[in-house]
């Protein structure tokens, strides 16, 4: 169960720091989360900062000297680094993807990776629902997994106003299963008989986060480092028409609550992404413009991924516990052995 401002525990109430409530005390302990994951980054580079975020903000949630100001007075900080600069990150993110790069990697890359994407989404939905898993959890992890991490995870989850509890579950799921693909991927390279391009292009279509693509890539060399960001990010392009259809499918039937009022067809989101994308494509941002961009994305989606860490309430997260680390590892098998033969069949 997720944390809220307006809730209590037995215990914890007097320990709250007072104070009204704000978004500048949360907002500040983001900051600092985002910091601390770029040290830990700095002193582990196989550690993606991204990853150390959401972990960072477990711990905070967690600790007894940080929880109850996580539960009270940050609350309202937090919760607006999770939804709204979670949102511009994204968009950010278009800014790494131009169409030349994308049709550089040959037609049939370009329609392999839609074609894992949807296979991932759809076995990991429909085997979700056969588990029972609660809410929104088997579409939110379905996201995840087949298009960019706890990025996809938010998005959908933004639009398809999920509850916040199985946001944080599908995050936790899919930083667990990426983190573990930095490990293990690395060591199939030579036993799988790919190349070192090869290799790039499984990582790009099989592993979840742009963070850790890139750091299972490295190890492979910058060949290898370069396929894998190409086809990872045209993973993430596909969140554009994911977002749309469920979208259209809440308004078939019926969805649109008062909370939520009624979607647009397209998030403001998803547009800007698109036009970011757009505006690489045409070639006349200059290379500090990129970088600048890179560096700010990374922060926003860090600070965003700490606050929905900061959200996990590890006793709620233990009793789906086994049902939940049954589909994440299914899922996981599934990806990799489906990008595996996607990228024997377009070598």
């Amino acid at each position: 169960m997720a944390f809220t401002g307006s809730r209590t525990r037995r215990g914890t109430a007097r320990a709250r720091p007072a104070g009204p409530a704000g978004p500048v005390p949360g907002l500040v302990l983001a900051a600092a989360g985002v910091a601390a994951a770029w040290l830990v980054h700095r002193a582990v580079p196989a550690v993606p900062m991204l990853t150390a975020a959401v972990v960072l903000g477990v711990a905070a949630a967690h600790a007894p000297w940080s929880a109850p100001w996580v539960r009270g007075r940050c609350r309202a900080g937090l919760t607006l680094a999770t939804k709204r600069l979670m949102r511009a990150g994204i968009v950010l993110l278009g800014l790494k993807l131009g169409l030349g790069d994308v049709l550089g990697l040959g037609w049939a890359t370009v329609a392999m990776v839609p074609a894992v994407a949807a296979a991932t989404f759809c076995g990991t939905w429909w085997l979700g629902r056969r588990l029972g898993l609660p809410g929104d959890q088997p579409l939110l992890i379905a996201a995840g997994y087949s298009i960019c991490g706890a990025s996809a995870i938010g998005a959908v989850g933004s639009v398809h106003d999920s509850d916040d509890d199985d946001v944080v579950t599908s995050v936790a799921l899919v930083t667990l299963c990426g983190t573990l693909a930095i490990a293990v991927l690395p060591l199939l390279h030579g036993p799988l008989g790919l190349t070192d391009a090869e290799f790039g292009r499984w990582v790009g279509a099989g592993v979840h986060d742009v963070g850790q693509v890139v750091a299972t890539a490295q190890t492979a060399g910058p060949a290898a480092l370069g396929e894998a960001v190409l086809v990872k990010l045209l993973r993430v392009a596909l969140l554009a028409p994911l977002v749309a259809v469920l979208v259209v499918s809440a308004r078939r039937r019926g969805r649109d609550t008062p909370r939520s009022g009624r979607p647009p067809l397209v998030p403001l989101f998803v547009v800007g992404f698109l036009a970011m994308v757009a505006l690489r494509s045409t070639g006349l941002l200059p290379a500090q413009v990129l970088a600048v961009a890179g560096a700010a994305q990374e922060l926003l989606l860090a600070a965003a991924l700490f606050g929905l860490g900061s959200a996990v309430h590890l006793p709620s997260l233990s009793r789906t516990g086994p049902k939940v680390a049954l589909l994440g590892l299914t899922s996981w098998v599934l990806i990799a052995t489906a990008a595996y033969a996607g990228v024997l069949l377009t070598a």
